[in-house]
């Protein structure tokens, strides 16, 4: 076998079909095209967007205003109008106060967090921090515990014998983009190698001068 023997595979190359050549072409006078015009040129393809020169409709629409807050705190809000419910249905129920004697024996506030009230159905999720708001009344003494709480909400459940416990929101640093959490934690807490190197420096400088 030699260089001229060697030919494409069967049906991998086929000729091209000039078209639009006349009515000899094979395809007609105008082959499909049409009578002139921009479709009727080769490259004369228009992109799917193009609206005639008029302004897009990416253009006419109104844009994203604003900004969004990367420090905002998306919180699960609860009324206190809406424990006060789950009290009066029986589903939160006061223990007694701890040392009380029968005769005397008070109600202790109920205890309310995110838990419990997850439990009730009046939280969805226990992955946001939870917040308590005032709408609706209450007359029943509560123990909130929680993420943040309104100054109206506060001021009710104080009105009502209750007291508030707030718990820090946790903050969690996003990793850079590309590594996994824990990478990003051996990246952020590992030092350089010159760095290394350089506090070492200091510190066998730093005791020979202590020796002399």
């Amino acid at each position: 076998m030699k260089l001229h023997d060697l030919r494409p595979a069967p049906g991998s190359h086929t000729q091209k079909h000039r078209v639009g050549r006349g009515i000899a072409a094979g395809q007609g006078k105008t082959a499909g095209r049409g009578t002139k015009g921009q479709k009727a040129r080769a490259g004369g393809s228009i992109p799917a967007w193009f609206e005639g020169g008029q302004t897009p409709l990416h253009q006419r629409i109104p844009k994203l205003r604003g900004f969004r807050n990367p420090f905002k705190i998306d919180y699960e809000i609860v009324n206190v109008g809406a424990i006060a419910g789950l009290v009066e249905l029986g589903v939160l129920e006061a223990g007694e106060m701890p040392g009380a004697t029968k005769k005397s024996a008070a109600p202790a506030p109920i205890t309310v967090n995110q838990e419990i009230l997850r439990a009730a159905g009046l939280v969805r999720s226990l992955d946001k921090p939870m917040k308590v708001l005032g709408n609706g009344d209450l007359s029943t003494a509560l123990f909130v515990v929680a993420y943040a709480v309104s100054s109206t909400a506060r001021a009710k459940i104080e009105a009502a014998g209750g007291t508030v416990s707030l718990l820090e929101v946790p903050m969690t640093r996003l990793a850079p983009i590309g590594l996994e959490p824990e990478a990003a934690t051996e990246v952020a807490t590992e030092l350089p190698a010159e760095a290394a190197q350089a506090a070492e420096a200091a510190v066998a400088a730093s005791d020979s001068a202590a020796d002399a």
